[in-house]
Order: C-alpha cells, then sequence, then structure tokens
C-alpha cells in the first residue's frame, strides 16, 4: 500500500497517473496547498520541503519527496514503464527536461500569464516565448515517435500533466502537432482519465 500526499496539480498529476498505471493500491492523502495544509508538521515529516506530491511506502517504509524519484522508485519497484536498453537514459534524460525546464518554465508562464495577466509585459512576454520554445523541443522529440523515449514510459506520465495546462500558457496544440497527437494518445488512457481527477475532480482533462 502506498500513501500519497497529493494535490491537483501537475507534479501531483504525475504520481497518480503512474499509480493508476500500475494498477498498485494506494490510499491518497489532499494536502490542500491553498489552505497552506503543505506545512503541517506531520506533513513535513514525509516532505521536508514542504511540496506535493510524497509518498510512503508502507511495504518497505521508504518515504520519498520530488515527483521524479517516487516515479524512479515505482518504476523500478514493478519493473513497468522504463524504457530498455539505449532507451532508458533517454528516457531519463526527458524526465529530468521535464523537471529542469518543461515544468519550472512553464509554472512561470501560469504566474504571470494566468494569474497576474497585466503585472509584467517583460514577464509575460519571457515565459510566454520560452513555453513556445519548449514546445517545439518537445515537438521536435516526437517527430516520428509515439512517445518520447520509444515506449510509453514514466517520462510521458511527467509531461503530459503541465502539457494539459496548454490553455494557463496561452499555447494552442494544433500549433505543435506531434505533441498534440502525443497528447491525445496519452489522454485516451483509462488510467490517465483516472489518475488526472486525483484527489479530486476539477475539469475534464482539456482537449485542443
Amino acid at each position: 500500500m502506498i500513501d500519497l500526499y497529493t494535490w491537483t496539480t501537475p507534479n501531483g498529476r504525475k504520481v497518480s497517473i503512474l499509480l493508476e498505471e500500475l494498477g498498485v493500491p494506494y490510499t491518497v492523502h489532499s494536502i490542500d496547498i491553498g489552505k497552506d495544509d503543505q506545512f503541517a508538521p506531520e506533513f513535513l515529516k514525509v516532505s521536508p520541503n514542504n511540496k506535493i506530491p510524497a509518498i510512503v511506502d508502507q511495504e518497505t517504509g521508504q518515504s520519498l519527496m520530488e515527483s521524479g524519484a517516487i516515479m524512479l522508485y515505482l518504476a523500478q519497484k514493478h519493473g513497468r514503464f522504463l524504457a530498455k536498453g539505449e532507451g532508458y537514459w533517454q528516457m531519463v534524460e526527458w524526465l529530468m527536461w521535464q523537471m529542469g525546464g518543461f515544468g519550472p518554465m512553464l509554472g512561470q508562464a501560469h504566474h504571470f500569464l494566468k494569474f497576474n495577466k497585466g503585472t509584467s509585459d517583460y514577464a509575460e512576454a519571457r515565459f510566454g516565448k520560452e513555453a513556445a520554445r519548449l514546445y517545439s523541443v518537445l515537438n521536435t522529440q516526437l517527430d516520428g515517435r509515439d512517445f518520447v523515449a520509444g515506449d510509453y514510459t514514466i517520462a510521458d506520465m511527467a509531461l503530459f500533466p503541465w502539457a494539459a495546462r496548454f490553455e494557463w500558457q496561452e499555447i494552442d496544440l494544433n500549433d505543435f502537432p506531434n505533441v498534440r497527437d502525443w497528447y491525445l494518445r496519452i489522454a485516451d488512457r483509462p488510467a490517465v482519465q483516472k489518475g488526472y481527477q486525483v484527489p479530486k475532480f476539477v475539469t475534464d482533462i482539456p482537449m485542443p
């Protein structure tokens, strides 16, 4: 049994999607970041950086914060959704790309283009341009591929929830046809549809 501490954010949805794909039992603990639940002392014991998601594996006693580390742990434990051979490091490469670029930069785009529109023309231009550049990079990687590392892996699951906020980023997925087709391919998976709605339903998965 996995205890999953999460909220309705792209980083949280990465792990719930993986858990649904794996089909392993897990218990959801909602950490409402709008109410500062992430600062509760009991949560800090699991996630010292007061960020979601975090897990505790009741079978092994292992606790982990940081979504990328959690995904690697779960995929390795269950031996699924890891690329094989040379593709393994390509999978890790794109997982790190999501964590170091696609996620953080799109998070800044959300901050300035959706939640604080009009406060800084410079920031809107900077992060809007960077969002488009990152989608172009992903579009190139997906040319001739169904998934970023060949097979469907944790790298795709990590990228998908961030791409699902394309409207917040003022991105038209039709401008990036390889990304659009990849996005629709993943959105059609039942486990993705279920994991996307953890810990609660907010909206249906946005469609381009």
